[in-house]
């Protein structure tokens, strides 16, 4: 299956702002650069790390999208884990054969993520790092 090791991590908080201002002013890292995504319902604030990986701040622009629903229910915190592995078609079908749930892996070249009940309630990402 070939995970290599963790991408990056995505952390929710309700506020955009506060969460850059958390990451780059209180624990001294660099702010690379924002975004915002609409069909998610998000705004994105990315900070590298120098092992190639990186933090990604979310916050939602709308309580509808999953991560206005995650931070109204479940509050601030780690939302997503993405990890690397070596080939997606490989690691999917090795999860299937293990009857984890997997969300999007009828699109690999997408996103493909290990749905939170077979992950003891953590949203794993798969991202194919060759």
């Amino acid at each position: 299956m070939g995970i290599k090791g963790v991408d990056h991590v995505v952390v929710r908080v309700k506020d955009i702002d506060e969460g850059i201002a958390t990451y780059r002013d209180k624990f001294g890292m660099e702010l690379e650069r924002t975004a915002e995504s609409e069909a998610l319902g998000i705004k994105q604030a990315f900070f590298p790390l120098s092992d190639g990986g990186y933090i990604e701040v979310v916050a939602p622009t709308n309580d509808q999208g999953a991560v206005g629903r995650a931070v109204e229910s479940r509050g601030e915190g780690i939302h997503t884990i993405a990890m690397a592995v070596d080939d997606m078609k490989a690691a999917i079908e090795a999860m299937q054969a293990n009857d984890v749930q997997l969300i999007g892996a009828d699109n690999p070249a997408g996103q493909v993520f290990i749905h939170p009940r077979s992950a003891h309630g953590v949203l794993v990402q798969l991202v194919e790092k060759k």
